[in-house]
């Protein structure tokens, strides 16, 4: 594990143009347009600095929309947990897997689902009924049937007084995640953090396990052939990372790069969420969980956990405050999902900038392709400024782009060049290594 003070530099290999491919969002043949770069190895704070500029891994793979031009332009989203209140829909999916845990039962209540059983009666919500039951203690009360005090919220101030104690605080995202089980719960459910790169000893023990999890939620969720989530291709795509291991002092106890959060139930494995831990933030990669346990929404569920993984590792390393969910997508239905953890903010595509997701929903309806800061003479304050001082690795020597380029004969090299500067940005031309060969 590289120490604090020794630390390798990232070292890439840029690959010049852009790919063309097709779009696994609308399906369009060829409408995806990226660019990209393999990574040898990566410091978590240049990773940090280029998702703030836009880009992602995919293992080892880094790449960037090419967002005036991709069919579905993906827009980096983080949510901030420090501020993060969970929604209704959240708070359900929470209880649900409470329930599950404390007493076996799965909800399959037919508010959810595809629609209503015409043959019983409407589901009624929990604040109706409440407000029905105080409605009838008052009548109790009030044989006369005056009810002036009752207001439109459902409380008589008289009757049911604001109690100045913490009951009436809403509940916290903890207390709803760690509300205590009784003794005889019926499951157990345990969320195991271990390093999948470079692989901890956890990681290499429970390989086989998490691998058959995988293999069977892309068959089943993703209708995979059975023979194409082969071990190979798990571990290219949600094993390998670049990340160089840190563990300096004030970072977080289980240090930073690219771990697996294993959810273990009653001793075995039903998902894993695939995540990075960088200096601001906790980024998530993937999610692939058990079919079986689907009635559990896994996907909400360890993304509640995420956030409030990212609120204890805030604790002791308090810059790390922010959980980055990937790419948000308004183009694709199914990406919108990720507008729902609020606060949260988009990345402007242009400056740089972090935007509320509020203020650019009304420009998304409009437009594909948005630029969200509002300031018209703003520009990208991270842009390369100085290419001559972009970092090349040749021949096994480290040189100034400047003293290097003095030697090349081949035109097309400086395109390739200045591309890769401005879209990585200047602070990380000058850190990271680019590989010519």
């Amino acid at each position: 594990m590289a120490s604090w003070a020794a630390l390798s530099p990232s070292i890439v290999e840029y690959f010049e143009g852009e790919d063309s491919y097709r779009c696994g969002y609308c399906k369009n043949e060829s409408g995806s347009r990226s660019n990209g770069m393999w990574a040898h190895s990566m410091t978590v704070q240049d990773y940090q600095d280029l998702i703030d500029r836009g880009w992602r891994r995919s293992g080892k793979y880094v790449y960037k929309p090419v967002m005036n031009q991709t069919c579905c332009p993906q827009y980096t989203i983080r949510c901030r947990p420090l501020q993060f209140q969970p929604s209704k829909s959240h708070k359900k999916v929470l209880k649900k897997m409470l329930k599950f845990l404390a007493k076996g039962e799965i909800s399959k209540g037919n508010c959810e689902g595809k629609g209503a059983d015409l043959s019983k009666p409407p589901c009624r919500k929990a604040k109706e009924i409440r407000k029905e039951r105080k409605r009838l203690k008052l009548m109790q009360q009030n044989p006369a049937g005056e009810l002036e005090g009752f207001q439109a919220q459902g409380e008589p101030p008289s009757l049911f007084p604001r109690k100045a104690n913490k009951s009436n605080q809403p509940k916290s995202l903890e207390d709803l995640i760690f509300e205590s089980l009784p003794e005889n719960a019926s499951h157990k459910l345990e969320v195991r953090v271990v390093r999948s790169s470079p692989p901890s000893s956890q990681f290499k023990a429970t390989f086989q396990e998490s691998y058959q999890v995988y293999k069977r939620y892309q068959m089943v969720i993703h209708k995979d052939p059975p023979d194409k989530p082969t071990v190979s291709q798990f571990t290219r795509f949600l094993c390998s990372s670049p990340l160089e291991a840190e563990n300096p002092p004030h970072g977080p106890d289980c240090g930073y790069g690219s771990f697996h959060q294993q959810y273990w139930l009653d001793g075995r494995i039903i998902a894993v969420g695939v995540i990075d831990i960088l200096p601001y933030c906790v980024s998530s990669v993937y999610l692939y969980y058990d079919p079986d346990y689907s009635f559990l929404s896994l996907g909400v569920y360890s993304a509640l956990r995420e956030i409030g993984f990212t609120r204890q590792l805030h604790q002791k390393t308090s810059q790390l405050s922010y959980y980055y969910m990937g790419f948000y997508i308004h183009s694709c239905p199914k990406m919108k999902y990720k507008g729902q953890y609020r606060p949260s903010d988009l990345l402007c595509p242009e400056t740089y900038v972090w935007v509320p997701i509020e203020q650019c929903l009304s420009s998304l309806e409009n437009s594909k392709y948005c630029r969200f800061n509002q300031d018209p003479e703003a520009v990208d304050e991270g842009r390369s400024k100085e290419p001559d001082r972009l970092q090349v690795f040749h021949k096994k020597a480290i040189m100034p782009y400047g003293v290097y380029k003095k030697q090349q004969r081949d035109p097309s090299e400086e395109a390739a060049v200045l591309q890769y500067a401005g879209l990585v940005g200047q602070a990380c031309s000058e850190r990271m290594l680019l590989l010519r060969n």
